[in-house]
């Protein structure tokens, strides 16, 4: 379980007060477990609703991965991750290489936000980057190697 800052600073917040009010009260040590075990009881509850609220709110962000041809063999990942990201958020960029020497193949996949793929395939198809025209769709699901 991953805690933000913001956690941290809720249950420093919880003890300190914690500490002020039984201070002042003078009670068993049994009641002040009691009561702080409740008290750490809703201030997880509440840390981990929030957290699940958050990470539904990511998945909600989808992707999608385009297929970018005939691209320049001396262009580079970031080269085009900034030539996608004047159309949209760009996740990923993955530029095949040959297995034997390590030269780029002139291909490559871009994982874009999925809002934003349509516009980039739309004005990057057809599009001429380093004296080449790129050839830019989205991209087939992987072959399964028991097929």
């Amino acid at each position: 379980m991953k805690f933000s800052n913001s956690h941290t600073m809720i249950i420093a917040l919880i003890t300190l007060i914690g500490a002020i009010i039984f201070s002042f009260i003078s009670s068993t040590a049994a009641i002040a477990f009691a009561l702080g075990a409740v008290l750490s009881g809703f201030a997880n509850h509440y840390l981990n609703t929030n957290q699940d609220e958050n990470m539904m709110g990511d998945e909600n962000q989808s992707s999608k991965t385009l297929y970018v041809g005939n691209l320049p063999y001396r262009a580079n990942e970031s080269e085009v991750k900034d030539l996608f990201s004047e159309y949209g958020e760009v996740f990923a960029v993955r530029l095949m290489k040959d297995k034997r020497t390590g030269k780029r193949r002139g291909f490559g996949f871009v994982v874009m936000s999925s809002k934003d793929a349509d516009y980039a395939v739309s004005k990057l198809n057809e599009k001429e980057f380093g004296q080449r025209t790129l050839k830019v769709r989205e991209a087939n699901d992987p072959k399964n190697e028991d097929s």
